[in-house]
């Protein structure tokens, strides 16, 4: 609650309250309760420390502004930068115009949106949409000159199933940037099962924004031992590896997992153990080595199928 204070709800040509709450912290409250009863008007304004509430024309239309750093919901909000939160929540964060228009076009769970008088565009769900001030979009965004909306998501239950087609084995990716670029390509190769063993959050801020739309569309399993055996007994793997076979001469079967590994330490030799192929990509001498995600980039889509190319 953020406060205490009761405000009186009159129905519209009555001269009695019709029924009166107290303030909730979100918008989402007010207007489902306010708009299921009818037509209503405000009998007066209230501000309290940490959200004000401001009347929109002659009838029916509350909303509130979170002015308060403090405020339990914003700090809720702001602890899904932090991954034990995200844990005990179920839920992430996305942020931008454009990120949160392809979660509502792609059907994900959106629990709120949140915006500040900065943003001017259209408002999804709006039923969930919450307004705060500038300063308090500040401490959620992780972003340098935010746009003034981000969206909190439920992070969708996936369980374990062997993949109807190619997909990826991520062994210990460790920078939450090479994950989302990887994830962003595997959507755009056709790789929609994407497997991690002990690599980075996949819905870390910096991986979910570089992952763009990408984290939308592909099926995202954290497995351990046992679903790794699972997985190699249902789908051949396919190492990627500096010691491997030349890529471009490599003729891939038509389903396959292939299998990154760690940035500094490639694949471990326990899983390089259950790869029946290794593949590599070519480079010249003076060349140590490429990016993870540059390589995995590269390998998705030359091992992908002719007609994607």
């Amino acid at each position: 609650m953020n406060s205490l204070r009761r405000f009186f709800v009159y129905r519209f040509f009555c001269d009695r309250p019709y029924f009166e709450y107290r303030l909730f912290c979100g918008r989402r409250y007010l207007e489902y309760r306010f708009c299921a009863a009818g037509t209503f008007y405000v009998g007066r304004f209230v501000r309290t420390a940490d959200a004000c509430l401001r009347f929109r024309g002659a009838v029916g239309f509350i909303s509130i502004m979170i002015t308060s750093r403090q405020n339990d919901f914003v700090k809720r909000i702001a602890s899904l930068k932090d991954k034990k939160y995200r844990t005990q929540y179920g839920e992430y964060l996305i942020e931008g115009y454009k990120q949160v228009r392809e979660a509502f076009l792609a059907g994900k769970e959106i629990v709120h949106i949140v915006y500040s008088p900065k943003y001017k565009g259209e408002l999804y769900a709006e039923d969930r949409a919450v307004a705060v001030s500038d300063e308090v979009f500040m401490k959620l965004s992780e972003e340098a000159t935010p746009q003034g909306i981000l969206a909190v998501l439920k992070i969708p239950e996936v369980p374990f199933a062997p993949p109807a087609g190619r997909c990826l084995l991520l062994d210990g990716v460790s920078d939450p940037g090479n994950l989302g670029t990887i994830l962003r390509t595997a959507n755009a190769a056709g790789y929609e099962d994407v497997y991690l063993r002990g690599c980075s959050d996949p819905y870390a801020p910096k991986c979910v924004r570089s992952a763009m739309s990408g984290i939308f569309f592909v099926r995202l399993h954290e497995i351990g031992d046992e679903e790794l055996s699972r997985l190699v007994s249902a789908v051949p793997f396919l190492c990627a590896d500096m010691d491997g076979e030349n890529v471009f001469h490599f003729s891939a079967p038509e389903k396959f997992c292939l299998v990154i590994g760690n940035e500094a330490n490639g694949v471990r030799r326990e899983v390089r153990a259950l790869c029946s192929k290794t593949v590599s990509i070519p480079m010249r001498g003076s060349c140590e080595s490429l990016n993870a995600a540059v390589s995995a980039g590269i390998l998705m889509y030359e091992l992908a199928p002719r007609d994607l190319k």
